[in-house]
């Protein structure tokens, strides 16, 4: 599953990781690759967790029992 890389600026970025790593193009390739998804699933997780204590905080708030409606709705947009 050979890929080919024509573009002079990620050609010269992973021979660049690959010589300060001491690394082969493919190692460096797939380094770059795996931190690359890593740092996404971490930011993922770190969204998540941020929506999660938000949930939780506005969970923790005391119910008022009040309904809000459509009128409540269309009063507060000015609808």
């Amino acid at each position: 599953m050979a890929f080919h890389v024509r573009d002079p600026e990620t050609d010269a970025l992973v021979r660049e990781l690959a010589e300060k790593t001491k690394l082969g193009i493919t190692e460096a390739v797939k380094l770059a690759a795996s931190e690359a998804l890593a740092a996404r699933e971490r930011a993922r997780e770190e969204k998540l967790a941020a929506m999660r204590a938000i949930c939780a905080e506005v969970a923790s708030w005391p119910r008022t029992g009040l309904k809000a409606d459509k009128a409540f709705f269309d009063e507060m947009y000015e609808d």
